[in-house]
C-alpha cells in the first residue's frame, strides 16, 4: 500500500509532482490507467539511445503496445497508417531493445531508453531527426547508413 493508491487516476500525476525516490509508487498498471492517452487512445513515445542519449525517433503507442514493450523488452509501437501494432524492426530487421521506460510529469509522453540495432529511421539514417532548421533555412545533418531500398528489400517491403 502506498500513499498514492487512493488517489483518483485523473489526479495521480499531479500528486506525483512532490514524490521522491524514497516514495513507494502504485503498480505500473495503476500508472497506466492514469496516463493521458489522446482521443485515439495513443500516447507519443520518444526513443532515445540509452548510452549516447541520441534521440532516435518519435512514434505512437497504444496501451497494448506499451504493455507489450514493458513485458517483452522489444519495443512495439502502434502504426496509425496501418492501424495495427508495429514491432520495431519487423520489416527492416532494425530492432529496438528496451533498456528502461519513463512517463513524463503529466503522464502524456513516454521516454524509451533503447538499444537500437542499425538505423532507427525508415530513410536508413540513425535518427529520424536529420533535418536541421534555424530561423532562415534548413539543412540535412546526416547521411543514410544504408539505402532504404536495401533495408526493406531484406524483409520483403515496408
Amino acid at each position: 500500500m502506498t500513499r498514492f493508491d487512493q488517489v483518483a487516476p485523473d489526479a495521480l500525476f499531479k500528486q506525483l509532482e512532490r514524490a521522491t525516490p524514497e516514495d513507494s509508487l502504485p503498480a505500473t498498471s495503476t500508472l497506466l490507467l492514469a496516463a493521458r492517452f489522446n482521443a485515439a487512445g495513443l500516447i507519443p513515445a520518444i526513443a532515445q539511445q540509452h548510452d549516447t542519449k541520441e534521440v532516435l525517433m518519435m512514434a505512437w503507442m497504444n496501451r497494448q503496445a506499451l504493455e507489450e514493450t514493458l513485458s517483452t523488452h522489444r519495443v512495439c509501437y502502434y502504426s496509425r497508417s496501418r492501424e495495427k501494432l508495429w514491432r520495431k524492426g519487423e520489416s527492416s530487421g532494425q530492432q529496438q531493445q528496451l533498456i528502461s521506460a519513463a512517463l513524463d510529469c503529466d503522464g502524456d509522453t513516454v521516454l524509451l531508453q533503447v538499444e537500437q540495432t542499425g538505423p532507427a529511421c525508415h530513410t536508413g539514417r540513425r535518427s529520424c531527426f536529420y533535418i536541421a532548421v534555424d530561423e532562415t533555412q534548413a539543412s540535412i545533418n546526416s547521411l543514410p547508413l544504408i539505402d532504404p531500398d536495401e533495408l526493406y528489400a531484406k524483409k520483403g517491403g515496408v
